[in-house]
């Protein structure tokens, strides 16, 4: 059973605030996320997939697991069934706390939910192949991601990803405060070293994980609109099957598909859906408002991530970017006090500084006591 804390009402009670403001707007945020892991079976076991996602739906969650490209990896994926993005946050704490419980009744040892499985699997790409291995045996370092997806509709259900310079202003929002909230999305020191897999390990050619902060449509914070990551046609539905249930007849319908994936996020037991989804949120409201980010300092305007939780050399680490920024908590003040949210005045921190320095708090070096 999942234990809700006084900080997870928190951050409830402020993600049913912003979606309350972006619906008086005359808007509706979609938000979906995509969840990669692995685990580890006796040889001769399988995963039934199917029982497992029979599991998730009477349990109320809307998401079913699917095999991914590695040996025993799988992927979460968000269901479209029209939840509200608290709900999907639900979904994903539920998820994270369910799934190694339902894959442990299949017989699965241990369940992965963490940035690199080392040594997961093996083999090497062959020389200009995209998927043909060669003989070269040597051991794959499995990167998992955690993946947000955003759209945002009007109230009659149009996508405003799909014309105009929407898309493209929270493409940039996403792209802009994305170092700064960086601890949100990789909040473990793992998570770090999934971003140099490709360089420090050779495995450019084997992993498509993004390593730095970037947009366009193949990016680490892509917009999709009718081509995606690969170049393939986005939204194709099938309309007509054979007798092998194999499509015969598609229909293109990416105008429903249109989206913008925040690809940089770490799979880890330490990711926080409600903080993911609070910033996805933020971001989605500045770009309602048209709110003007303040011009990033030189340091900011790189795309390069940091390498560390912990600041290094000169290099400021994720938890100081975080704890020396305050677009987090400042936009969460600024629209809690337009929805007219009943607030403490007597406290000593806003809601916005609550939920941030809530999040710090987990990150502080324990105290040695002589």
């Amino acid at each position: 059973m999942l234990i809700m804390t006084s900080f997870t009402q928190l951050e409830i009670t402020v993600i049913s605030q912003l979606q309350d403001y972006i619906h008086q707007r005359g808007f509706r945020a979609l938000i979906h996320f995509e969840l990669e892991g692995c685990y580890q079976i006796p040889l001769g076991k399988r995963i039934d997939y199917k029982k497992v996602n029979q599991k998730l739906l009477s349990l109320g969650v809307d998401g079913e697991v699917v095999a991914e490209y590695w040996s025993n990896q799988w992927e979460y994926v968000s269901l479209f069934n029209g939840q509200s993005p608290l709900k999907e946050a639900h979904n994903l704490k539920q998820a994270l706390y369910l799934l190694p419980k339902i894959f442990a009744t299949q017989g699965v040892t241990n369940t992965l939910i963490k940035p690199v499985v080392w040594a997961g699997d093996y083999g090497k790409l062959a020389l200009g192949c995209e998927n043909v291995f060669s003989a070269d045996n040597r051991a794959v370092h499995i990167p998992n991601a955690v993946q947000i997806n955003v759209s945002v509709q009007d109230l009659a259900g149009n996508n405003l990803l799909v014309a105009g310079d929407f898309a493209e202003r929270l493409q940039q929002a996403l792209l802009q405060t994305s170092l700064a909230c960086c601890l949100l999305y990789l909040p473990e020191e793992e998570a770090f070293e999934r971003l140099l897999l490709k360089s420090k390990y050779g495995l450019a050619d084997e992993l498509c994980s993004p390593v730095d902060i970037s947009g366009g449509h193949q990016g680490s914070i892509a917009l999709y609109r009718d081509i995606g990551k690969h170049n393939q046609k986005m939204g194709m539905e099938p309309v007509i099957y054979d007798d092998k249930n194999n499509v015969i007849v598609s229909h293109e319908n990416w105008h429903k598909t249109a989206r913008i994936e925040h690809r940089l996020g770490a799979s880890s037991e330490h990711y926080n859906p409600y903080l993911n989804v609070i910033y996805t949120l933020l971001n989605v409201i500045d770009t309602i408002d048209e709110i003007k980010h303040d011009q990033p300092s030189a340091q900011e305007l790189s795309n390069q991530l940091p390498r560390s939780l912990y600041d290094q050399q000169t290099e400021q680490g994720a938890i100081t970017l975080f704890a020396n920024n305050n677009w987090f908590s400042e936009s969460i003040d600024r629209t809690l006090n337009r929805v007219q949210t009943d607030t403490d005045m007597a406290a000593e921190l806003s809601i916005g500084q609550q939920v941030k320095q809530n999040y710090l708090t987990q990150f502080q070096q324990p105290s040695i006591i002589i």
